[in-house]
């Protein structure tokens, strides 16, 4: 016998679960056409921000005592154990104090410099340097760096020209620094343009040949041209390999600065942390030498912690990459 079909009591029932099961309208991801660039915006970067969602986990922030404990700590910990040892060497070996002075002598130094106001006034003048000549860097190698990912003969012929400038010491500019624009700030911000883009460039150009395929098609999809594809997609999922150049670019930076600062003294360059360097060389005074790399040291590594260290933590933490316990 054949089977019995099921007996439809409301004639109404079917109609009514067929409309229900149409779409009122065509799929925002295919109707591209009709909408503004703000709704294609906004999706983009719910895209981007959605996947983010998807690959944190659960988490509790860590006390603020186990943070410090963990990330504070050590490192005071290990300044105080060299410092003992170099107390201890000095002790027990005696060497002479104009080669190897005691901590007290470099911290009497820092202190002199500090009220004499030679330090204040080089801090002062080697940071605007160093951030402003770091800032004009990432202007300026940000869309060479998406350039070169996106446009592959370009990148063909010039990125083995940005690698080979990474390479090269940055010191090697000053020279022709000096001949092209002699004992200016110019000079200074020149090298360490040379210093920080190549770093940058590189580093953005690594982070885009890591992005997933999916999201380039997904963005494509849902209507995005070449400019909006880079912008909204291509450049937030590069950002780790994006802030891991930015961070080279700011070592080669403050780097090439010093360099600089050591190397180009008089004119209009004023007196920055290189120079305090260089005046203590020839004063033969190991001690202000000693206190002046401390300094440059301490710079260097507040940046690191200040800056860079909290907006890469947040970063990884967004995409599921640094899980942290409460304890």
């Amino acid at each position: 016998m054949p089977p019995e079909l099921p007996v439809v009591t409301d004639p109404r029932s079917l109609s009514e679960r067929s409309e229900t099961k149409r779409p009122e309208s065509p799929s925002p991801g295919f109707d591209s056409g009709a909408r503004s660039t703000t709704e294609l915006d906004t999706e983009l970067r719910d895209l981007a921000a959605g996947l983010d969602s998807l690959q944190t986990d659960a988490e509790r922030r860590p006390s603020g005592w186990r943070r410090f404990r963990t990330s504070v700590l050590p490192p005071i910990l290990f300044i105080l154990v060299l410092l003992v040892a170099w107390q201890l060497y000095i002790v027990i070996a005696q060497p002479r104090p104009d080669i190897v002075p005691s901590p007290a002598d470099v911290a009497a130094a820092l202190g002199d410099a500090w009220a004499s106001g030679r330090l204040p006034t080089a801090i002062v003048t080697s940071l605007q340097r160093g951030i402003l000549g770091f800032l004009i860097s990432i202007v300026v190698a940000t869309p060479i760096g998406l350039l070169l990912a996106e446009v592959r003969p370009l990148r063909r012929a010039v990125g083995p020209i940005i690698s080979g400038l990474q390479v090269l010491p940055s010191v090697a500019w000053v020279p022709a620094a000096i001949l092209w624009f002699g004992l200016t700030d110019a000079t200074a911000y020149f090298v360490v343009l040379m210093g920080a883009i190549p770093s940058i460039v590189n580093g953005l150009v690594s982070g885009v040949d890591q992005v997933p395929p999916q999201l380039r098609r997904v963005g494509t999809v849902l209507g995005a041209r070449r400019f909006r594809l880079a912008t909204l997609i291509v450049l937030p999922a590069a950002l780790p390999g994006y802030v891991a150049g930015l961070k080279q670019g700011w070592a080669f930076a403050w780097r090439s600065l010093m360099a600089a600062e050591i190397i180009t003294v008089g004119g209009t360059m004023g007196f920055g942390l290189g120079s305090l360097l260089d005046t203590s060389r020839q004063l033969a005074d190991i001690s202000s030498v000693l206190a002046a790399i401390l300094v440059i040291l301490v710079i260097g590594i507040l940046v690191e912690l200040v800056v860079f260290a909290p907006f890469e933590r947040r970063m990884l933490r967004r995409r599921g990459l640094l899980v942290e316990t409460a304890r």
